[in-house]
């Protein structure tokens, strides 16, 4: 920013929550790879990359995982930028990977799974929600590096973005997942003045292509897989 000193000139990275997943079986996909966006979820990218268009966008970043580098793609196109990929921006890992959460045949049911629900505060059932703070505010600070003065695009994951949300907040980092504000597609967007964090925004550019029980704050659909991954990650 051109008359700005470099201690207070403006940097804003947009954390951005990946498009809905194709995942017919309702796995808890975690760090599994090969599971790609839907179509719906490619318009939610396209519906994004619309949205941000005419932003000062100088930087894409994505986690490595497949659906956040589709989800992208089209956004560091739009920018005729090369998209990078950071692995800290990784969705968070987590004991039930790869299992379902279906009604009577769900991995909650199995009571060898029930050890790792004992400590809500850490959590037992995966990463330490401390490590992904540290992980997630160095991507972030990362972004801003590379972004100075303009804006960067960090694509993540639903319970990374909102770990770093809360620390950045002064919330605690245990939560109510039923209460996360990380819709699909939805950005996160953190103001920088020079290093330092002065505001966090919230916005949800595809709401309208969001099924209303995925939305931010909507109650789960009882017995359904998709609510119960939503507690986990994803």
């Amino acid at each position: 920013m051109s008359g700005t000193a470099a201690g207070d000139e403006l940097t804003v990275v947009h954390l951005m929550r990946h498009g809905e997943v194709n995942n017919p079986d309702g796995i808890l996909y975690g760090r599994l790879p090969d599971y790609h966006l839907s179509d719906l979820g490619r318009r939610m990218a396209d519906r994004v990359a619309e949205h941000l268009a005419q932003r000062d966008v100088t930087h894409v970043v994505a986690s490595p995982l497949d659906r956040a580098q589709e989800t992208a793609t089209p956004i560091a196109k739009a920018h005729g930028l090369d998209l990078a990929t950071d692995g800290r921006l990784i969705e968070a890992a987590n004991v039930f990977e790869g299992k379902t959460f279906g009604v009577g045949d769900g991995a909650l049911k199995n009571p060898e799974n029930w050890k790792h629900l004992l400590n809500p505060f850490k959590p037992s059932w995966g990463e330490p929600y401390v490590e992904q703070v540290v992980r997630m505010m160095g991507a972030l600070d990362a972004a801003k590096d590379a972004a100075r003065g303009h804006e960067a695009v960090c694509v993540s994951h639903q319970l990374p973005i909102w770990i770093v949300r809360s620390f950045v907040e002064k919330r605690r980092l245990w939560h109510d997942p039923r209460k996360r504000q990380c819709t699909l597609a939805s950005l996160t967007t953190f103001t920088y003045r020079g290093d330092r964090i002065v505001s966090v925004g919230y916005s949800e550019p595809a709401r309208d292509l969001v099924p209303a029980h995925l939305l931010a704050g909507a109650k789960p659909v009882k017995g359904g897989d998709k609510a119960a991954g939503k507690a986990f990650g994803a």
